[in-house]
């Protein structure tokens, strides 16, 4: 029986729509896969882009990949400990996760390596840790929070840079003295005329007190301008050179402030030692007469 020309047509149109279909129907469209979040260095290294499709696979070989939808880049938390680690991670679901590394073990998916547990009192935390040992043999409870101990690298280096702290003022306070006791033997006849015009020791005293004050305070706040000017260039730099957003350097109110702080008093200090010398002569030995 022969056919019309439509219903070979129509023979022929139907099993091409049925192959073109096909890919269609046994893979998962994009919007229905399981979503994922990417580093922001995992996205540059990779070429990714929110709403691309990636493969991960727990494998190195690649055996057993599971593909996912892009759903953003984040930033990873900077972490002083680990900020020459290229930070290459990704963020899944829970049940993707368990998914993905699951393997020939069907009991990895109802077991954990740890768990984090809140304490209302984190003063029970000692308690809360021996209470678990006793009743869990084999399970460790251990603080989170960094020991103010000298196992702790960052106690370590803030002692480091106190000793330094500790230096640099020493050192300030030296050259202030030095710099103040210089400028009382060069105004020794000044003040000798001035005190043999009737101005009173107590004048004196105070107008190179207020004088070594505000040599420190300028010094102080000449110092505060340079940390703030450094601060920018060194986090810049140090941030391109290690891919990170962790800050290195911040110059705080409160810092710039104790620094100015910590001036008055030493220039009080370097202006009466100056002073002193000027004070506990006489007036003929002032002028040299």
């Amino acid at each position: 029986m022969l056919s019309s020309p439509r219903a070979r047509v129509a023979a022929f149109v139907t099993p091409l729509l049925v192959a073109a279909a096909y890919p269609v129907l046994t893979a998962p469209a994009a919007s229905d896969l399981p979503t994922v979040l990417v580093s922001r260095q995992l996205a540059e290294r990779a070429s990714l882009h929110a709403g691309d499709t990636a493969t991960f696979a727990s494998d190195a070989s690649g055996a057993n990949a599971t593909r996912f939808r892009v759903a953003g880049i984040y930033e990873p938390t900077p972490d002083p400990m680990r900020f020459t680690v290229a930070r290459i991670e990704a963020r899944l679901h829970l049940p993707d996760l368990q998914a993905l590394t699951a393997g020939d073990d069907p009991e990895s998916a109802e077991s954990v390596r740890a768990m984090n547990v809140r304490l209302t009192d984190a003063r029970d935390a000692d308690a809360f840790a021996a209470a678990v040992a006793s009743r869990a043999p084999g399970i460790f409870a251990r603080p989170t929070a960094r020991p103010r101990d000298g196992s702790d690298p960052f106690v370590v280096l803030e002692r480091f840079h106190l000793a330094v702290a500790i230096v640099t003022i020493i050192g300030s306070t030296a050259f202030l003295l030095a710099l103040m006791m210089m400028r009382s033997e060069e105004r020794r006849e000044t003040v000798g005329i001035i005190r043999l015009l009737g101005v009173s020791q107590r004048f004196v005293l105070l107008v190179v007190l207020a004088e070594g004050v505000l040599i420190a305070a300028a010094g102080a706040l000449f110092g505060v301008l340079i940390a703030l000017a450094a601060e920018g260039g060194v986090n810049q730099f140090v941030q391109w050179r290690y891919d990170t957003s962790l800050v290195f350097v911040r110059v705080s109110t409160r810092i710039a402030l104790e620094s100015i702080a910590l001036s008055a008093p030493l220039g009080i200090v370097a202006g009466l030692a100056g002073s002193w010398t000027l004070l506990r002569r006489d007036i003929v030995t002032l002028v040299r007469r």
